[in-house]
């Protein structure tokens, strides 16, 4: 019924790391039987967003299994079988209410400040009056008989549990009139089929529990085990909002943040693990998790947060030689698209240049396209600046000037930004009356065009000898 968001994938984290830590198998299977609500694409773009983010089901849609078809609306006949078999058993019951009946029964139980529930009018026809019912071709759903008297079960998250649904709410349908199942159905005949063994889901299923294993006794089989998750909330406690769209995981990977960054903060916000702490991979996650650490507490997400995580993620990615080939050639894609139509030149495309910048402001940016906003233009389009700009910095433009193309020249060999500090003092001293900080900002401007930004030192590094040296020229000799 929609994409994948924030929500979402941190139920679909806490079943991964738990399948992974306990060498089972993460299934993904997608729920589509309210045929009015489906989103056309939702399904493929839960699975790629799945994949995105390093979490891929063993078994799905895409990648079939041997417990398949894994689309519920692919299971028709699955489920119209098990609804025959609690009709025989007498624990089902065809209901002829018509819509508007239950409309009614709605809007009389709000007026008078009630609940709104069936009220099992059905469940009392006799065989005679139903298959009288059925001969005048009324329409009719299956609903399931409600017993009192549920047993207690033990949620792996809440403890102990039980909630008497008879008392509050009427005989739910479980085969809508259309031939498909509703969830409560779907789902016990499912997670019976497949052999699921255990299941992690959103705390709002924990009150429908006791309704689920009231099915599986009805037909007789063995529940898995079920935990709820608490819910994630905004951090002032608010729901997480779809409908601003701010939370869907496309959105996240548009803007470049890394899929581990998004893993580690829905983690750190919450509990299961050994303790808080920034930077963990998805190997760290799945060795420290357990279900037993799992608080009933809400989590509360802090999106501010997430640019600081995915720094640390991205200086990860920087430090790794595989992974620093793929940014390698995201960041000559992004320098392309930002800076196209200035008539980039070759040279700041290649990869030592590229694999340098990214070297040299590693631990300084968030996200990679930070490297293409207007404050490290300079890196890929010369600045366009005049010597009267220079003058009106230091009178010794030319001096200093002269200085600078002579250290580049000796300082060929091996540039690096602690020597270049100290060479960039040693040069001061050898002006008449320029400052240190004015030699700098003259220096900064001549190489960058800007009066803000990353060291003068760290900038003739990244750029190389070659480029400060035509810049200087570039500059006085405009």
């Amino acid at each position: 019924t929609g994409f994948l968001h924030l929500g979402g994938l941190r139920t679909a984290l806490y079943n991964y790391v738990f399948a992974k830590k306990h060498r089972g198998t993460f299934i993904l299977r997608v729920e589509d039987t309210d045929q009015n609500r489906v989103v056309p694409g939702a399904a493929e773009g839960i699975e790629d967003m799945l994949d995105w983010a390093g979490i891929p089901p063993d078994e799905s849609p895409r990648r079939g299994g041997s417990f398949g078809p894994y689309q519920q609306s692919h299971r028709l006949d699955l489920y119209r079988r098990a609804s025959d078999v609690l009709l025989e058993r007498g624990a089902a019951y065809r209901c002829f209410c018509t819509p508007q009946r239950l409309e009614l029964l709605k809007k009389e139980a709000l007026r008078s400040q009630q609940t709104p529930r069936y009220d099992n009018r059905c469940r009392h026809l006799t065989p005679a009056e139903a298959a009288e019912k059925l001969s005048q071709g009324l329409g009719w759903v299956v609903r399931f008989r409600l017993e009192k008297g549920v047993e207690p079960f033990r949620d792996l998250v809440y403890g102990w549990n039980k909630h008497e649904v008879a008392d509050v709410e009427g005989d739910p349908v479980i085969l809508k009139g259309d031939g498909f199942p509703t969830y409560h159905l779907a789902n016990v005949v499912d997670d019976h089929y497949m052999g699921i063994s255990h299941v992690l889901r959103g705390t709002e299923w924990l009150t429908s529990t006791s309704k689920h294993l009231l099915l599986y006794k009805a037909f007789g089989w063995d529940p898995p085990q079920f935990g709820h998750l608490p819910l994630l909330l905004n951090r002032d406690g608010g729901k997480l909002s779809k409908r601003q769209g701010d939370i869907f995981l496309q959105r996240f990977a548009q803007d470049g943040f890394l899929p581990e960054a998004l893993l580690d903060i829905i983690t750190n916000c919450g509990s299961g693990f050994a303790e808080k702490q920034m930077g963990r991979t998805l190997e760290e996650l799945i060795s420290q998790f357990e279900i037993g650490r799992i608080t009933t507490h809400s989590a509360l997400l802090d999106l501010e947060k997430l640019p600081e995580f995915n720094r640390i993620h991205l200086t990860r990615h920087i430090e790794n030689d595989g992974l620093r080939q793929k940014l390698i050639r995201e960041l000559q894609l992004l320098v392309e698209h930002v800076y196209g139509d200035q008539q980039v030149d070759q040279e700041v495309l290649e990869k030592e240049y590229v694999e340098r910048v990214l070297l040299l402001r590693k631990g300084h940016i968030s996200l990679l396209k930070n490297l293409v906003s207007a404050d490290y233009s300079y890196l890929w389009v010369r600045p366009s600046v005049s010597r009267e700009q220079l003058q009106t910095i230091s009178a010794e433009v030319d001096e200093i000037g002269k200085l600078v193309l002579g250290l580049m020249t000796r300082q060929a060999a091996a540039l690096t930004v602690e020597e270049l500090n100290k060479d960039l003092r040693s040069l001061q001293k050898q002006t008449k009356e320029t400052r240190y900080s004015s030699v700098m900002q003259l220096l900064r401007l001549a190489l960058s065009g800007k009066q803000h930004g990353p060291s003068v030192a760290e900038m003739m590094v990244t750029l190389g000898p070659k480029e400060v040296c035509g810049r200087i020229h570039k500059a006085l000799s405009s």
